[in-house]
């Protein structure tokens, strides 16, 4: 059985920057979790961030692959460059991953550690732009098959044919 990273939040952990957790939006979690698939892990506070905390957002522009790259930093609301602790956390989640033999993450959207189609646009006014997070893009630069917690339908559709009997 395949089992699957997993944004905490998205478990009912209220980890978010705003102390909440995240609505799924999907029953398919909840089964998930009940089929023993799930290893749930918020990268921010692997990273040394508290709960709650100040919203940080990717530089206007960047991307999560440019962060890990080190052409971008992440900053707080407030301007300080919170960078390091997202760094840290991508590493915890790859290293979980690996070390769990994980092939498949599902992670919330949007944000600017786990977002997979979407991260804010570094502005701090409540937009948001096409990108990835910084989670999302070390995790699928070493080949784990990411989705976002709005594409839940499709991880149980690619979970469905990497469990099929092959023969």
């Amino acid at each position: 059985m395949e089992r699957i990273l997993v944004s905490a939040c998205l478990m009912g952990a209220t980890v978010r920057y705003d102390g909440r957790a995240k609505d799924p939006g999907t029953a398919l979690v909840a089964r998930w979790q009940a089929e023993g698939r799930l290893v749930a892990l918020c990268p921010e506070l692997a990273g040394g961030l508290p709960v709650p905390r100040l919203p940080a957002e990717i530089e206007a522009g960047a991307t999560g692959a440019d962060v890990a790259a080190g052409r971008a930093r992440i900053v707080d609301r407030a301007g300080a460059d919170v960078t390091g602790a997202f760094l840290d956390g991508a590493q915890a989640a790859l290293r979980l991953a690996r070390d769990a033999g994980l092939r498949f993450a599902l992670l919330t959207e949007g944000s600017p550690s786990c977002g997979v189609r979407r991260i804010h646009a570094g502005r701090f006014d409540g937009t948001t732009r096409p990108g990835e997070g910084v989670v999302a893009a070390t995790l699928r630069a070493a080949g784990i098959a990411v989705y976002s917690h709005e594409e839940a339908a499709a991880l149980a559709a690619a979970l469905d044919a990497a469990e099929k009997p092959r023969g």
